[in-house]
């Protein structure tokens, strides 16, 4: 059998080793070092604009952390996109607070704006205006920004935007992570550079970047001894992690034309197929960095998601469904969700396809004559 073809698996190169080995060599192994600054110096230049970054050890921690600054605190409602991976909510979570979920439009998969101000409207009708809301911008592909921004800011309700899978990724011209009250990427080892564990917020002002790392760092205030007014949180990145991510950052354009070409040829695979549709930007004000392509299988077609999925399995190439809404959860069952069926009905028929940057072109062929049989075998049914 084939070795396994994987969704997303980490792609690093003798860069980051360079780094990592010079952190050992200066003795750098601590959650601090010049690595951290360097990392976090290399996205605030890709980004461009006044943004400031801090190297955090998860994006879940980046949410954790924006919601603490936005002031978010026991009872408080928080609107959430309802299409995502649980680490979106869980952080409102910790802070005690409620999430309730919004349903996703159909061109970007991302939240409805119309939802969203029909939620909005709602909690506020019942004296629970939101604290705060929290958009996707999914396997890479930008949300309807424009739109969640100015609802926000029409009820003064603060937006933070969740930008895991999409560093890279553009809308209108602007780059994914610059946009709300604060922003978040994810570098897990899945994600499209990587520093193992790891993730970021992006503060739009350098005040806020001084309170991130402070809540980040256990809150020690400016004393000789140990001095906390607040809880803190041991949030921060290491440095030898930020080596591996220094690293990565000098080939993340690289990483990036290799996904979307990943795209294409999913594209051109499932061209003639009317059972396939294969998500891409509605229009050009949307440039996704293609994290994942992820296909829908229709409904009318004679097999389902689950089998495919089934089969590439069978042949060792590993395939998913798409995120199961949140407010389809167990955990959440009981929370407020506002919306119709659409990120249920992509969950229905949705399948993530392999997409690392490291898919190689014997890789692309292997997949291509597994599904050449799939599609023979349901041909006649």
């Amino acid at each position: 059998m084939n070795s396994k073809i994987w969704l997303s698996s980490p792609h690093v190169e003798d860069k980051e080793l360079d780094y990592v080995n010079q952190a050992f060599l200066d003795n750098w192994i601590a959650p601090v070092g010049p690595h951290i600054f360097d990392f976090e110096y290399a996205i605030e230049d890709y980004l461009e604009g006044s943004n400031f970054v801090t190297a955090l050890n998860s994006g879940t921690a980046s949410i954790h952390v924006a919601l603490k600054l936005l002031g978010v605190k026991q009872n408080d409602i928080v609107l959430c996109q309802s299409f995502t991976f649980v680490a979106t909510a869980n952080p409102i979570t910790y802070l005690g607070a409620t999430p309730v979920f919004v349903d996703s439009e159909s061109e970007t998969w991302n939240m409805c704006p119309k939802y969203l101000e029909e939620a909005i409207k709602e909690c506020i009708r019942v004296n629970k205006k939101p604290k705060a809301i929290i958009f996707v911008d999914l396997y890479g592909m930008p949300a309807k920004i424009d739109e969640i921004l100015q609802i926000g800011s029409f009820y003064n309700i603060p937006v933070i935007e969740d930008a895991a899978e999409a560093l890279g990724s553009e809308y209108k011209k602007q780059k994914c992570g610059t946009f709300g009250d604060f922003s978040i990427f994810s570098f897990n080892g899945n994600k499209i550079i990587t520093t193992s564990g790891g993730g970021a917020i992006v503060s739009r002002n350098k005040k806020d970047k001084e309170k991130v790392l402070f809540y980040a760092t256990q809150a020690k205030e400016v004393a000789v001894h140990y001095q906390h007014e607040e809880v803190g949180y041991n949030y921060r990145l290491s440095n030898v992690c930020a080596a591996i991510g220094k690293g990565q950052m000098e080939v993340l354009d690289k990483r990036i034309t290799q996904r979307r070409f990943n795209h294409s040829f999913y594209q051109k695979l499932f061209k003639d197929n009317n059972d396939i549709y294969v998500f891409k930007s509605v229009n050009t004000d949307f440039n996704s960095n293609y994290w994942l392509t992820c296909i829908l299988v229709s409904t009318e077609a004679s097999y389902t998601n689950l089998d495919l999925i089934a089969y590439l399995t069978i042949h060792n190439i590993e395939a998913r469904p798409l995120w199961k809404p949140l407010h389809l959860q167990p955990v959440f069952q009981n929370n407020l969700y506002f919306g119709s069926q659409v990120s249920a009905g992509l969950y229905n028929q949705g399948v993530c396809l392999p997409s690392g940057s490291n898919l190689s072109p014997e890789n692309r062929l292997f997949i291509a004559e597994v599904f050449a049989k799939f599609f023979k075998q349901y041909s006649n049914v």
